[in-house]
């Protein structure tokens, strides 16, 4: 094993946080996550890695073509919950206590890679960019959904003031403004597909309404 994928692992602890997002999980579902689900996993194969793995609710989703998934989840109650679902999968997935930005493999050691709701609540979204593109072979690819930051005007003044007071407190580490698009072409990636849409799409949007959906590629 080699660069920082050898560091302990370091559990995250967020109680309040893993309760609520178990219970909405399954109305989120219903309500159209499972279709951007379906949408983020399509053509996805081989080795993958899948970084915030939460309950698991992505396993169901993984078509055949692949082969392995290791599932990083610091949380200890999400991660039991994302057990309990591995072991119900279609495709093996191995549930592993480690953090984004400490990957427990080696250099390319993956054809695809995961992020799904996840990158708005690492400490470190640069770092863990930069461990995603070690851990993935040249020309793998990340598949990426994610929440990100309003193009200007009212919401984005809003996202700036959940950042500065509650919301990371509430939200397990969340931050609504950050714009994850642009953080992952700066770590190396290619932007190879981009969808950008509000959901849920109420009339009032929600400060994690604007989301992005895509793939980029780890080029050289």
């Amino acid at each position: 094993m080699t660069g920082s994928g050898a560091a302990p692992r370091a559990t995250v602890h967020h109680p309040v946080f893993a309760r609520c997002y178990a219970r909405m999980a399954p109305a989120m579902e219903r309500h159209g996550a499972a279709g951007h689900r379906e949408r983020l996993l399509a053509g996805i194969s081989g080795r993958v890695v899948e970084i915030g793995a939460g309950t698991g609710v992505n396993f169901g989703h993984y078509p055949l073509s692949v082969t392995e998934v290791l599932a990083v989840e610091p949380g200890p109650r999400l991660r039991a919950a994302a057990e309990r679902a591995a072991a119900g999968a279609a495709v093996p997935v191995v549930v592993v206590d480690a953090t984004a930005e400490h990957v427990p493999a080696a250099d390319g050691a993956f054809d695809a890679a995961v992020v799904s709701l996840v990158l708005c609540s690492v400490p470190d979204q640069a770092a863990a960019l930069r461990e995603l593109r070690r851990v993935l072979r040249l020309g793998g690819r990340l598949h990426f959904w994610e929440h990100v930051r309003a193009d200007g005007g009212a919401l984005a003044r809003v996202q700036d003031v959940l950042d500065r007071t509650v919301w990371p407190t509430v939200g397990g580490g969340c931050h609504v403004g950050r714009d994850t698009a642009a953080a992952i072409a700066a770590a190396g990636f290619r932007v190879e597909r981009l969808e950008r849409f509000r959901f849920p799409d109420g009339r009032v949007p929600m400060p994690t309404a604007p989301q992005v959906l895509g793939v980029a590629v780890r080029d050289g």
